[in-house]
């Protein structure tokens, strides 16, 4: 599994939502709490909703933005903790088609998306 892993969630119907044909995701919801970090976290991101790059891991790497802490386990999904936010939120069983387990602590970076031609 790739260390460094980067989605490019975007607002659809008014969710934010994000596809990866790599591991069978198409408009996957970000919910319960994990929408409202997000747009918290990308706020200086202009034309977010659009699109933006997450580029997430379960260990820190230069330039992470947000770090998340293992709260628990509900509904075959689990809920971090945000310490800078003090807000937690949410993730679906979709988080274990990046992760053997869920990690106890998940590093992210939000930045806009790379406009065509560049990476």
């Amino acid at each position: 599994m790739n260390e460094l892993i980067a989605i490019h969630p975007y607002k659809a119907g008014g969710m934010w939502v994000f596809d990866d044909p790599a591991v069978g995701l198409r408009q996957e919801p970000f919910v319960s709490g994990a929408d409202v970090i997000i747009d918290r976290l990308v706020q200086g991101i202009p034309d977010a909703e659009s699109g933006f790059t997450l580029v997430f891991s379960a260990q820190p790497f230069p330039g992470f933005q947000a770090e998340f802490e293992w709260l628990r386990e509900e509904f075959s999904g689990n809920w971090y903790y945000c310490p800078a936010l003090k807000m937690e939120g949410w993730l679906c069983p979709a988080l274990l088609k990046y992760f053997d387990a869920a990690p106890k602590k998940i590093y992210a970076q939000f930045r806009p998306k790379a406009s065509k031609g560049r990476t």
